[in-house]
């Protein structure tokens, strides 16, 4: 006798559908990007608790500046290069909807003879106005950015962005503020350095200074030299002269509850060399704390490769190699002067700051630890 078939034998399984993630809705999102001598970078996020969602992202070596110290202008390459970068910015604004947003340019665009000429091509041809920011509200931006890796032991603060065409360097006193509340004191900055913070104990600025070299910029002066080693110390040489009247006396200098945060291409791959990171990942860079000798001996091994050598370093990366011996010699002539022995490493700068500014502004962020 046949066995019996089992009833709904042969039936086929029913098929668990996962649905699609939903798209954010528009009226969340907000996007900033940030044009700077070398780079055009932007991220569309969405404000969560009191930090915030990434939803896209573009990042691209424009190399806007390339010439400007040499003719004092951007030229036509330089600039069809970036328009071409904004246009796929555009498209990405377009496709989520995005209405809330800064789109900034900074240093190679402020210096130009044509950079207001530049600024009506880009609105001409990709529909965006792009706003050229003092130099203030650029280190500003970059300060609240590093926000939530201010250490509730810090008592001075030093924030370093290295950027291609300019240093922002701003130092901060938190000795009055509260330990728990520093990272938010450095968070109410966004509207000002010398803004009222109301009810709340208050991160003073006691200097800030923009220097006009970054590592595009500081490359171009040396370029003529042949030797390796020597353009280093000359880089190195000519950053730390340029700070002459922003380092602190000796009287001032205390290691102890001092802390530099360094934000930077350059500073993230010092930090992933150290690591020895043939794929960068964002996530062991980010918040890392390195030593001046470690630091120290990344950049001699860097010299010890030589160009050739560094070209071919998956550390490095091909669109930083012809620039991390000019942000080097940057970070080693700031470790020098800033007394402590410790660089702490942020993966962050002014795009992050343009959305937490934005964000603090509408009140969308908890009030929450970081």
């Amino acid at each position: 006798m046949a066995p019996k078939r089992p009833t709904r034998a042969g039936a086929f399984p029913k098929a668990v559908e996962t649905p699609a993630p939903r798209p954010p809705d528009p009226a969340t999102l907000y996007a900033a990007l940030d044009l700077g001598t070398n780079s055009c970078r932007m991220l569309i996020a969405q404000p969560k608790g009191s930090q915030f969602h990434v939803v896209d992202s573009f990042s691209k070596s424009v190399q806007l500046g390339y010439g400007l110290e040499a003719t004092g202008k951007l030229s036509r390459s330089s600039m069809n290069r970036t328009v071409n970068a904004l246009r796929i910015c555009k498209q990405k604004l377009q496709r989520h909807k995005v209405k809330r947003m800064r789109l900034v340019a900074t240093e190679a665009t402020r210096r130009a003879l044509n950079g207001a000429q530049f600024m009506r091509q880009v609105k001409r041809e990709t529909g965006l106005v792009l706003e050229v920011i003092p130099p203030e509200e650029e280190a500003r931006l970059a300060v609240i950015s590093c926000a939530p890796l201010v250490s509730v032991k810090t008592e001075q603060l030093l924030v370093v962005d290295i950027g291609g065409g300019s240093t922002e360097l701003v130092w901060i006193d938190l000795t009055n503020v509260p330990k728990r509340e520093r990272p938010h004191a450095i968070m109410r900055l966004h509207s000002g350095f010398k803004s009222d913070p109301g009810p709340f104990a208050a991160a003073k600025v006691v200097d800030w200074i923009s220097v006009p070299l970054g590592v595009a910029t500081l490359r171009d002066q040396f370029e003529d030299v042949e030797d390796d080693a020597a353009r280093f110390a000359l880089m190195s040489w000519f950053f730390e002269e340029s700070l002459a009247d922003f380092a602190p006396s000796e009287s001032e200098q205390s290691k102890e509850g001092f802390q530099i945060i360094g934000t930077s291409g350059t500073v993230t791959t010092v930090a992933a060399s150290h690591l020895g990171l043939k794929r960068y990942d964002r996530t062991k860079v980010d918040g890392l704390r390195m030593t001046s000798d470690q630091i120290d001996a990344v950049i001699r091994d860097y010299l010890s490769l030589g160009p050739e050598g560094r070209r071919n370093d998956p550390r490095i990366g091909k669109d930083r190699q012809a620039l991390i011996m000019s942000g080097s010699a940057i970070l080693q002539a700031l470790m020098r002067l800033w007394p402590t022995d410790r660089l702490s490493v942020a993966d962050r700068g002014l795009r992050e700051g343009l959305l937490y500014q934005q964000m603090s502004a509408d009140g969308v962020l908890e009030d929450g630890a970081f």
